[in-house]
């Protein structure tokens, strides 16, 4: 039989017709790609549906809390637009955390199924390197990742313009794009790390299944880590999730917060307001009883990403490993 062989003109045209090469195997299956892009959407439909109207209802009894504490009477339709547009950036950038993980766990599709169907003995039968295989494994995660949270970034900006609470200055827009691509690159090398132990794709599916329930929680993107026990909210706070999402909500709700605090400047109850709605909707976060700013949960997700190299590094095997195909022949 007659081997074919590889000549690329160098190690880059390799490594970029490799992850030309997942790119394609990934968009040309149509099926794949909806359901890569579906999980989002499907969030995002659920919180239009049922989880707003929730959540303005807890704004709703702060308010009446607070007027029954001083016994004034703040009313809510006087500051309702401004209270949603903060209600709606909190719950956005929840969702946009979340897809960074989602979207990266699904996208892993292509490395378990080259595993099921043995694609990775036949590129090891050829001379692409192990470290260039693995690495266009990360890259391709990484493109479709930001890809697809970009395209679902803008249509939450849409929503937002369409109930006319697009208040997001250009500075927030880019620190928003900053983040996403920061944040993206932990959620990559966490779930390529997961599934690199994983070699069959009903396997996968109940994984994806799994991680997209749970997920939402961990990270305090459902439900604020304030309302959650002490142990727990601590114990969130060491997954790297949980920094994407306060980060991501820093930006989206910086400028509505400001506006409403501009809005209930002097008014009686409006300090007691703000302290609520930032408290109860999870814009601060803390660990232990400390509170961490944003500059510390960078510098957080920094660390975590550098050790998720590391174990990646490790387990780097696993990643492309079919059966005894990368391991020497003893003499």
């Amino acid at each position: 039989m007659q081997t074919i062989k590889v000549k690329p003109s160098s190690y880059i045209d390799m490594f970029c017709q490799l992850v030309r090469r997942h790119l394609l195997v990934l968009f040309r299956n149509k099926i794949r790609v909806f359901f890569t892009i579906i999980a989002p959407l499907i969030i995002f439909a659920i919180y239009i549906l049922f989880l707003r109207d929730l959540e303005l209802d807890g704004v709703k009894s702060a308010i009446l809390e607070i007027n029954t504490k001083q016994g004034i009477n703040l009313n809510y339709e006087d500051y309702k637009k401004s209270i949603e547009t903060v209600v709606d950036s909190w719950m956005l950038s929840g969702i946009i955390a979340i897809s960074t993980i989602t979207v990266s766990l699904q996208t892993n599709n292509i490395i378990v199924n080259d595993k099921e169907n043995g694609v990775n003995r036949d590129f090891a039968s050829s001379p692409v390197s192990k470290s260039l295989l693995i690495a266009s494994y990360f890259l391709y995660n990484f493109i479709v990742t930001i890809f697809i949270c970009f395209l679902f970034l803008i249509v939450c900006f849409i929503y937002l313009a369409c109930l006319g609470e697009f208040v997001i200055s250009f500075v927030d827009f880019l620190q928003i794009l900053g983040i996403l691509l920061y944040s993206s690159i932990s959620s990559v090398l966490f779930t390529v790390f997961i599934c690199s132990f994983i070699r069959r794709d009903a396997t996968m599916g109940s994984v994806i299944m799994i991680f997209s329930t749970a997920v939402g929680f961990i990270m305090g993107a459902y439900m604020p880590l304030g309302m959650m026990p002490k142990w727990v909210s601590n114990i969130c706070c060491f997954f790297p999730g949980t920094y994407t999402c306060s980060m991501l909500r820093y930006s989206f709700m910086a400028t509505p917060i400001t506006n409403m605090s501009q809005m209930l400047a002097g008014i009686a109850g409006g300090a007691e307001l703000i302290e609520s709605v930032t408290g109860d909707f999870g814009y601060n976060l803390t660990l232990f009883g400390a509170s961490i700013n944003p500059g510390y949960q960078a510098l957080a997700l920094g660390i975590f990403s550098i050790l998720l190299i590391v174990i990646n590094i490790f387990s780097a095997n696993h990643l492309i490993k079919v059966g005894n195909v990368f391991k020497k022949k003893k003499k």
